[in-house]
């Protein structure tokens, strides 16, 4: 198991981490998420022991992070940590010898790993002559071609096209699958959503709400989803007579809520105890309702809710209502 404790590094008068902790176990998809600044990537290093953190602990199965330990974690960067005028496949056998693989083993994983990651007809090409979604499988195969114990990664879908993402995800569940812990970060909740078995999302330095996605879900405030066949300024006045506000759904137009000619979506969170066949009425007033029910939050929706402006960073600007009219933040 990896467990990190109470972390807190400082960057002069910038506190990066404050207190974050976490823990990850056996076979477990840890989401690490935040905004951009919010610690991921400091935390990340310290970690690997790639930086040392103010106070605070990182231990794997008890142990401190020692060159032995180190040597059995398999890293990603966000930036890439490639050589750039080397072979891509002279480069993993090298980062596979680093680890301490004989030089048979370590040509046999390069062999291996590069024909799963669809780089195989590119092992003779120097990194820099790569497409940036090849380099990135490239990274991924530097992180596993040691049989790492603990895989950590930093944005590993960046910049990967659909069929690089499927191939990639394949890749992490199947290590999990395998036992290995796997901690990776993203902006790109929906795969977070869809891989993960618990998310830790981090906001100024900390990790502000931890759990599985079901979990997160039940701290949430309820919500109503709601398609009507009107206009939007229409079902904003049907609702607003009611004393309801709604906001545009924001699965509007993708393969959860395809959008259609006419239809106006929208999501209302609803008090406890709320009247929802009042709020249905309402919606009729405005048109013929298509779709009405509970609404499941998306990730996306528990992040938004969860996550704070740090101080240094610009207020907020007014949110708009359903129709774009500003309202208060």
């Amino acid at each position: 198991m990896l467990e990190v404790g109470s972390l807190n590094k400082s960057f002069g008068s910038l506190q990066a981490l404050r207190n974050l902790s976490f823990h990850v176990g056996r076979g477990e998809i840890f989401g690490f998420v935040g905004s951009n600044g919010a610690g991921k990537t400091t935390a990340m290093r310290i970690m690997l022991g790639v930086m040392t953190a103010d106070s605070g602990t990182v231990t794997w199965n008890g142990r401190p992070l020692d060159m032995e330990v180190r040597r059995r974690i398999g890293y990603m960067p966000e930036e890439r940590g490639l050589y750039p005028r080397m072979a891509a496949g002279a480069q993993l056998e090298y980062f596979a010898r680093l680890h301490g693989v004989p030089k048979a083993d370590a040509t046999a994983a390069m062999e291996r790993w590069t024909e799963r990651l669809g780089v195989a007809g590119r092992r003779g090409d120097n990194v820099q002559k790569l497409s940036l979604g090849n380099q990135q499988r490239v990274q991924l195969g530097a992180a596993l071609v040691h049989d790492p114990d603990l895989l950590v990664l930093d944005e590993p879908f960046s910049g990967l096209d659909p069929v690089a993402v499927d191939v990639m995800s394949d890749v992490l569940k199947e290590k999990a699958s395998a036992g290995v812990p796997v901690v990776f970060s993203s902006h790109q909740l929906d795969l977070v959503e869809r891989l993960c078995d618990r998310v830790g999302i981090v906001s100024q330095g900390s990790v502000v709400a931890e759990g599985t996605i079901e979990e997160l879900r039940g701290s949430a405030d309820p919500q109503l989803a709601l398609a009507v066949t009107a206009p939007a300024d229409a079902l904003e006045r049907a609702l607003a007579a009611a004393g309801v506000t709604a906001r545009p759904d924001p699965l509007e137009g993708t393969s959860d809520a395809p959008r259609r000619r006419g239809l106006t979506r929208a999501v209302i969170d609803v008090a406890e105890g709320a009247d929802d066949q009042a709020i249905l009425r309402a919606a009729l007033a405005a048109g013929p309702v298509r779709e009405f029910g509970p609404r499941r939050p998306h990730l996306a929706d528990l992040f938004k809710d969860v996550v704070v402006v740090a101080p240094q960073e610009e207020p907020r600007p007014a949110r708009r209502g359903l129709f774009g009219r500003r309202r208060a933040a």
